[in-house]
């Protein structure tokens, strides 16, 4: 493994930054959760993602009456920046801070700014939750934990995205969902899903029901929790279509989980592997053509080939 590959996909075991991970999850919570209290509802909750940026994750702009303001972790420096588009600018850095800290610190840099937001300060998706303005008990920040996470988010990112280009059906922006606390993309068949039955853990029923509207193949990373310890990608349909869990995927490291009913390719497999890029892309086709293949998609008229830097796609 070559130096420039090694920063591009570092190691980041989960035991390593189990307690940050953590904190930084409902940090982003708390960011997340203020677009969702100034964002018009856009389907399949798309309107509350964050989005990878040059140096962190990102809101995108959020409307404030005719103004807008983003809100912007900025992992290389570890700060949270908050700007308006009429040039104001406040920042504070993310180390030493509590949950309950973090909470009242963004709501005040706001009020600074004359921008005032409530937001239901209980965690989402998460098993025991603690109101953000109680808990002081996650206070952890490992700043080159936290850099070493940007870095793999930065680079799957890339690679998701490219991946999106071989799509001509409807797809979602590869976009960071700060509930599961993970980076995904989904393609649509463009049929609608038999209704779900909701029952998703700590998620609202009304959310889960918008959500999966419509056929979907995701893809996605996330840093590991649960039945699946470790940092990995993975990929699922809904509806599940018959066969697809016993399909065989590449490359080899890839296996349908059971605890999970979704297909896992472990972090590791792909930071190992000679050329990592090729190997996740790998990973998203064959894992895509399982859902597309089981559920009889129209794949000749959703599938194109990978887009190129200026050059048109041929019709």
């Amino acid at each position: 493994m070559s130096l420039t590959q090694q920063a591009a996909w570092p190691d980041l075991p989960l035991a390593a930054w189990r307690d940050t991970c953590a904190t930084l999850h409902l940090f982003t919570q708390i960011v997340g959760k203020i677009r969702l209290a100034r964002s018009p509802w856009l389907n399949h909750s798309w309107h509350v993602v964050l989005y990878v940026s040059a140096r962190g994750l990102s809101t995108s702009p959020i409307p404030d009456g005719v103004r807008s303001f983003e809100i912007e972790f900025d992992f290389i420096d570890g700060i949270l920046r908050i700007s308006t588009s009429d040039g104001a600018s406040r920042q504070f850095a993310l180390a030493g801070q509590s949950v309950a800290s973090f909470y009242a610190r963004t709501l005040a840099t706001l009020a600074e700014l004359g921008i005032h937001v409530a937001i239901d300060d209980m965690p989402n998706e998460l098993p025991d939750p603690v109101r953000f303005s109680q808990d002081h008990g996650h206070a952890s920040y490992d700043g080159d934990a936290v850099r070493r996470f940007f870095a793999i988010l930065g680079n799957a990112d890339r690679v998701f995205k490219l991946f999106r280009t071989a799509f001509l059906g409807k797809a979602s922006p590869v976009h960071f969902f700060w509930g599961s606390f993970d980076l995904a993309v989904t393609r649509f068949s463009g049929r609608r899903a038999p209704r779900h039955p909701g029952g998703v853990p700590h998620l609202s029923d009304a959310v889960a029901l918008e959500a999966y509207s419509h056929e979907v193949s995701s893809a996605g990373f996330w840093p590991g929790g649960g039945a699946i310890d470790y940092p990995a990608f993975y990929c699922y349909a809904y509806p599940e279509p018959p066969g697809f869990r016993a399909t065989k995927v590449h490359p080899e490291a890839a296996f349908f989980s059971e605890a999970l009913g979704e297909f896992i390719l472990p972090y590791d497999a792909v930071r190992n592997a000679t050329d990592p890029d090729r190997t996740l892309l790998e990973f998203l086709q064959s894992t895509y053509e399982a859902a597309a293949l089981a559920g009889t998609w129209d794949r000749d008229a959703l599938e194109c080939g990978f887009g190129r830097p200026g050059v048109v796609r041929e019709v």
